[in-house]
């Protein structure tokens, strides 16, 4: 699919991986929805890109709020091509801990944003994609979700996280299954450690040592290399149905 005058929606957009995707599609010609919680961040992206860009507050494990959010993007762009699923959280927590077993509600949050959240806007999203004109390779949309490393080398205190970036890589195959007789492909990246909000906080000898993790290249993972990965995939019609690991060769060690 070409990029250009495409009308891409952005989960989690206002910064990390999801402001890096917001910036090369909006470069390449695309009109961008951007979706987040963050009302200051998003709105400032979507300025720098003038009418091409636009921010919708979205809570995007809430049906309601989701599905008047891509209505409004629809009226407003006309149609509904890409969509990058970039929102997340990376709530640690140890099953057991001295304060006693993880509460439940940390568990669930973490599933109801990012695994709910994912599918939440996949089902919708799909809705209005499959309305659309399919272009000389019969194709009407593209949907690329974010999943992790861990969702295969989870570490101890990543059961919440693990468990729901597995579940994203899990429902990546029958959804594009699913969905291949409209012409949409469905795909997925699991990214290792890369240089977002999540990590800035870290001090920096803990920064230096996840780094010094990675085999090649020994650092961290820039958002424009995982943006440079999602134009690929919205470029390349073979691409359906997989999960790319983007990591340098990182395994995660128990610990």
């Amino acid at each position: 699919m070409q990029i250009a005058d495409c009308v891409a929606v952005i989960t989690g957009g206002a910064s990390g991986l999801g402001a890096a995707n917001v910036q090369l599609l909006a470069e390449a010609g695309a009109r961008v929805v951007v979706l987040d919680v963050n009302t200051e961040a998003g709105t400032r992206l979507a300025a720098a890109y003038g009418d091409r860009c636009w921010f919708v507050k979205t809570d995007i494990s809430s049906a309601a709020d989701t599905d008047v959010a891509l209505q409004q993007a629809e009226d407003k762009f006309g149609s509904l091509h890409i969509l990058i699923n970039c929102a997340g959280v990376g709530t640690a927590g140890r099953v057991v801990s001295k304060q006693g077993p993880l509460p439940l509600d940390v568990f669930e949050r973490v599933i109801r944003i990012n695994l709910i959240g994912t599918f939440n806007l996949i089902r919708l999203v799909a809705v209005h994609m499959q309305n659309n004109a399919p272009n000389a390779a019969g194709e009407r949309g593209v949907i690329i979700n974010t999943a992790s490393i861990a969702a295969f080398d989870g570490q101890i205190g990543q059961a919440a996280y693990a468990a729901s970036k597995a579940g994203v890589v899990g429902l990546t195959l029958p959804v594009a299954r699913e969905l291949a007789p409209f012409g949409i492909r469905v795909m997925t990246i699991a990214p290792g450690i890369f240089d977002t909000p999540m990590l800035a906080g870290l001090p920096e000898l803990a920064r230096h040592s996840l780094s010094a993790a990675v085999p090649f290249p020994n650092r961290l993972g820039q958002p424009q290399e995982f943006a440079a990965l999602v134009r690929h995939i919205i470029e390349n019609p073979m691409l359906n149905g997989e999960t790319i690991r983007l990591d340098g060769a990182l395994r995660l060690a128990p610990r």
